[in-house]
């Protein structure tokens, strides 16, 4: 249950960030708001699983999921690179995310 409360937490880091990004440097009210209150859900989630995991491996986790998913949506939604190399760089994360699950357990 604890790396499920984590996945939703990098789920939620991948909607603030996208949101901040519509936000236009906060300057547009619900964009803003919705990245507001999905990072503070994002933070709290993450201090959840906490209370279990190692703090190393729930930060690694959040952070590494958080980033691929916002490098995929900026691929999908923005257009931005999907180069073999990133691709495969972002590969990379998702390996040390499924290497630290499988040494952690849990």
């Amino acid at each position: 249950m604890t790396w499920l409360i984590l996945l939703g937490a990098a789920a939620l880091e991948c909607v603030w960030a996208v949101a901040f990004k519509q936000s236009d440097g906060l300057t547009k009210a619900w964009p803003a708001l919705i990245g507001v209150t999905t990072a503070i859900a994002s933070v709290v989630l993450l201090t959840i699983a906490l209370r279990t995991l190692p703090v190393g491996t729930a930060y690694a986790v959040w952070t590494g999921l958080g980033a691929a998913g916002v490098a995929a949506a900026g691929i999908v939604a923005f257009g931005e690179s999907a180069s073999p190399v990133r691709l495969g760089f972002l590969g990379l994360i998702l390996v040390g995310v499924g290497g630290l699950r499988l040494v952690e357990g849990g």
